[in-house]
Parts: structure tokens; C-alpha cells; sequence
């Protein structure tokens, strides 16, 4: 059974419409990306998944259950987690009184939530830095944390925002095998990004959108030698790599 699966949503914000008729689904297990270019729909689409947005219509199902109408935290206390592409940590809170926020959310006392925030923050190579008040730390450090945070929320499925943003391909390719090592320790990974390299490398599976619709799916290869994906987004490159 798919952990995830998205039947007909439809979104519509005034005149205009943000995701039509879009349908997919996450086998578990596996590492889906979500790509196309910007005003596809793709963050619309996460926004309708984790509940913060509802859809006009359709449905939305994790592990069997319909999400639609369901509240953020009620959906992340069944184990569906999420980064975001902006990170907005905490500033007057250390890395590790971060990371708890997150996983109260599961754990309601403070002595479980901190075994749990310590946990997380030695799986994502971040222990060292536990101390560190958010408003002191660099981008690649906002984006441990961000990771650290959902993943102290305990998810089975995990929706991950742009996390390459701003950052330089060394810290990208860390970045990369720490996600390789979450989906080893059990979670399944939805992806939204732009850094086609990073997606190609990382994802089994892509969906491609444009204009609200799924345009396409596919393995690397095939989203990568297919003309649609090629004339919507990849670019020519891709097209005769």
C-alpha cells in the first residue's frame, strides 16, 4: 500500500488556479521528488499534504487515512513530518531546546523530549553544536536544524522543502548522504527541489509539474531524456547529456 497517495486535488486561490486535477503516489520506502519551475504548484501541494492549506477538492491519504480537514499537528502526530525552504529557527533558543519543540509534538515530557532531541542530533552529525543559540548559526547549520526538528517529531514520511538552498555543493553532498541515511533508518522522503544534480543523484522516482498539473513521472533517466520535462524545465542539457 502506498504511505502516501493523492487523488484529484484541486486549488484554487481567487483567479487563480494553483494545482488542478494533480494526482501521485509515495510507495514506502522510497525517495519521490516533487520538480518543475516556480508557480508549478509544488510547495501548494506540501501545503495541502501537511494541512495548512485544505483542497477546494480531492484527497489527500497517508497510510490509508484521509487527511483532508485534519489540522498540521494532528497530521504530524500520525508521523507525517516536514522541513520548510525557509528556516525560522528559534533565535533565542539553543540548537537542542529546538530540536525539543520538535519532538513535543510526539513526546509530551520535557525529560523524553530531550533524549529524543539528543537522538536526533547525533543521527545528523549536529551534537557538537547543541548549545548554540539559533540566531548564531550559518545557513547550513539553519538547515541541520530545520531536519533535525521535523525529524524529532518521529515521521514515517518526511516532505522536505528546497534543502539545498543557499548552500555550497560541499554542504550539499553532505547533505545528500544524511538523507540517504534517514531513508536507511526506516523513512520514506518527498522531495521539492531545484537543484537538478542533487534530485537526479537522490531521488528513484520524479514527478514533474507545470501550470498545477503533473506534466510527467518517471525514473531520473527517463524525466531526464523525456522532451516534456525537457522543453517545461530541465533545459536542453539534460536532453543531449
Amino acid at each position: 500500500m502506498s504511505i502516501l497517495k493523492l487523488e484529484n486535488l484541486h486549488k484554487r486561490f481567487g483567479g487563480l488556479v494553483a494545482v488542478e486535477d494533480f494526482e501521485m503516489a509515495v510507495e514506502e520506502g522510497e525517495i519521490v521528488g516533487l520538480i518543475g519551475p516556480n508557480g508549478a504548484g509544488k510547495t501548494t501541494v506540501f501545503n495541502m499534504v501537511a494541512g495548512f492549506y485544505r483542497p477546494d477538492s480531492g484527497r489527500v491519504f497517508f497510510q490509508g487515512k484521509d487527511l483532508v480537514g485534519m489540522k498540521p499537528h494532528q497530521i504530524c502526530a500520525l508521523g507525517l513530518g516536514r522541513t520548510y525552504q525557509v528556516t525560522k529557527p528559534f533565535g533565542d533558543l539553543s540548537v537542542l531546546e529546538n530540536v525539543m519543540v520538535g519532538a513535543f509534538a510526539r513526546l509530551p515530557r520535557a525529560r523524553e523530549a530531550r533524549h529524543r532531541a539528543l537522538e536526533v542530533l547525533q543521527c545528523v552529525d549536529f551534537s557538537d553544536r547543541k548549545d548554540v543559540l539559533g540566531h548564531e548559526l550559518t545557513t547550513v547549520d539553519h538547515k541541520r536544524l530545520e531536519l533535525a526538528r521535523a525529524l524529532a517529531t518521529r515521521p514515517s514520511l518526511l516532505l522536505l522543502d528546497e534543502p539545498m538552498a543557499g548552500l555550497n555543493p560541499t554542504e550539499k553532498l553532505h547533505l545528500l548522504g544524511l538523507f540517504r541515511d534517514i531513508r536507511k533508518g526506516g523513512v520514506t522522503l518527498f522531495v521539492v527541489e531545484h537543484d537538478m544534480k542533487a534530485v537526479m543523484n537522490l531521488c528513484q522516482r520524479i514527478v514533474v509539474m507545470d501550470r498545477g498539473r503533473k506534466l510527467l513521472e518517471g525514473t531520473p533517466e527517463q524525466v531526464a531524456r523525456d522532451p516534456q520535462a525537457i522543453s517545461a524545465y530541465l533545459g536542453e542539457e539534460y536532453g543531449t547529456a
